[in-house]
């Protein structure tokens, strides 16, 4: 504890801490924002570019890369520094969001979503991590709630503003709008943070990465299409589920023999640090599937608009900070654990919520699903994030924050190709057994998610297309439920003996 303060101390000599808190909080808004925009402007991009088959495609793509890079960032900046790893990643970030903007189909919204990931990869955890070095162990727990608070700041204007520009000017907007704070978060990085690292050689784990990214695609894939494009005991499936556990397994050996490994297994045999980065990998499936589908229910099925759909995903947000920040504070006087618990059994009660979810409930009844939701959130990752940034050491910190938000991601990336799969298969075999598979299908969706073209509907087309996606809905609702009741069961096995 002596010696980090005393290196603690020396950095905030030349590192002026508060801007630097404030542009690492710049950048993780950037990032923050990015999601509550998207998740509201959906309906009415695949609206406009249609398609709605490819619709999970556009979150999957995203936490994909954002998920197989976010260990090399993080490995990167224990050898270079937090500088100029984060820099990069936000300069792909902003390409990205450009060729987002400017996609004139699906398909390349999702290889733009592909960059556009590859990028974010480096902003969350080594903006985390930033902040685990310059305070100390006592202030990393009041300081991870400031940072939560971005969220609730990105909540607030992300839908308010996404759906603004999606009725007033075009949704394309909605990823350039990334561009000014982007450039805002490199000046701030090179005016206040002052990093003094002796660089190593670079051992970057690229075989890792490949073999990881394969197993991560090809069981995507499965998710999406399983039911869908192919049936699940058709031969594309079987062989796409060999090689998603073929290359699993080579990885892990893989990794057990490299010097300079991207998931260093020997930080998972703590175990706290293993029952934090398993949960965050339920909770990741939490997370995208709310914010993915919830939007589609609101504007599909209540038929609301799209600024209605992003407050009722702003009240997660605006709960995750508020709970983050008593976390900060709770876990100083009942621990990690108990913090947890709450954590988890908020998760668990916001998930019911929408399982009675119906079209004649007030929206506010969804927001307040997704406030109990964010709130879970914000006591379990605070605690998650504190008690491993105080277990590592430093040249440690960035490949261990990264490894926890790996998981949170690869989760996302699974839930999104998860539950983008249920939905699709659902919604098929309903409108099979309603007898009208041959005058709708999966892109017929599409036309109640906005109102001119839900209005050149017949009444009985209508009403078929909005029983089936509310149906189909509630399946995904249940599936989170389901993630939701095993996070609390994970939760249950952090160590009762804890310090900080």
């Amino acid at each position: 504890m002596g010696q980090e303060q005393f290196v603690l101390k020396e950095k905030e000599s030349i590192t002026k801490r508060p801007y630097v808190l404030a542009t690492v909080m710049l950048a993780m808004f950037m990032a923050a924002i990015e999601a509550t925009i998207v998740a509201t402007a959906m309906p009415a991009i695949v609206a406009e570019l249609e398609d709605f088959s490819l619709y999970s495609w556009v979150f999957s793509s995203y936490l994909l890369m954002n998920a197989v890079t976010v260990l090399i960032y993080g490995k990167l900046s224990d050898l270079f520094g937090r500088k100029p790893v984060l820099t990069i990643g936000i300069v792909i970030f902003l390409i990205g969001s450009i060729l987002c903007g400017t996609a004139s189909s699906m398909e390349m919204l999702i290889f733009a979503r592909f960059v556009q990931g590859f990028g974010a990869g480096a902003v969350m955890p080594i903006a985390t991590t930033i902040v685990g070095d310059i305070y100390t162990k006592e202030e990393r727990a009041k300081i991870q709630g400031y940072l939560s608070s971005v969220w609730g700041i990105s909540a607030i204007m992300g839908p308010a503003i996404g759906g603004l520009l999606v009725e007033f000017v075009s949704w394309r907007f909605v990823f350039w709008i990334n561009i000014p704070l982007g450039i805002l978060a490199i000046i701030g990085l090179y005016l206040f943070l002052q990093e003094n690292i002796e660089k190593r050689k670079p051992q970057v784990d690229y075989g890792g990465a490949i073999f990881l990214t394969i197993a991560v695609t090809s069981f995507m894939f499965i998710l999406v299409e399983g039911g869908v494009r192919f049936d699940w005991l058709s031969l594309p499936v079987l062989l796409l589920c060999l090689l998603s556990i073929f290359s699993f397994i080579v990885f892990v050996f893989y990794e057990r023999k490299v010097d300079e490994p991207m998931m260093p297994f020997e930080l998972w045999k703590e175990r706290s640090i293993l029952v934090a980065n398993l949960t965050s990998l339920t909770t990741g499936v939490i997370v995208i599937g709310l914010s993915t589908f919830l939007p589609t229910f609101v504007q599909g099925v209540m038929e609301e608009k799209p600024i209605v759909a992003g407050f009722t995903l702003t009240t997660m947000s605006i709960g995750w900070p508020i709970a983050a920040m008593i976390s900060g504070r709770a876990i100083l006087k009942i621990g990690f654990r108990t913090t947890s618990i709450f954590g988890g059994i908020s998760l668990i009660l916001g998930s019911i919520v929408f399982i009675f979810l119906s079209s004649g409930d007030s929206p506010v009844f969804a927001a307040f699903g997704s406030f109990l939701i964010g709130t879970g959130m914000g006591l379990t990752t605070t605690a998650f994030i504190v008690s491993i940034q105080s277990t590592v050491e430093w040249n440690k910190r960035g490949v261990a924050t990264a490894t926890n938000m790996f998981m949170r991601n690869v989760g996302s990336t699974i839930g999104a190709a998860l539950l983008g799969g249920i939905l699709n298969s659902q919604l098929i075999s309903f409108f099979k057994s309603e007898g009208v598979d041959n005058e709708l299908n999966l892109d017929s969706t599409t036309l109640i998610l906005d109102h001119q073209q839900r209005t050149s509907l017949t009444s009985q087309a209508l009403m078929i297309l909005q029983e089936g996606l509310e149906m189909a809905l509630h399946n995904v609702f249940l599936v989170i439920l389901g993630f939701a009741v095993l996070s609390f069961i994970l939760i249950t096995f952090l160590p009762k003996k804890e310090k900080i």
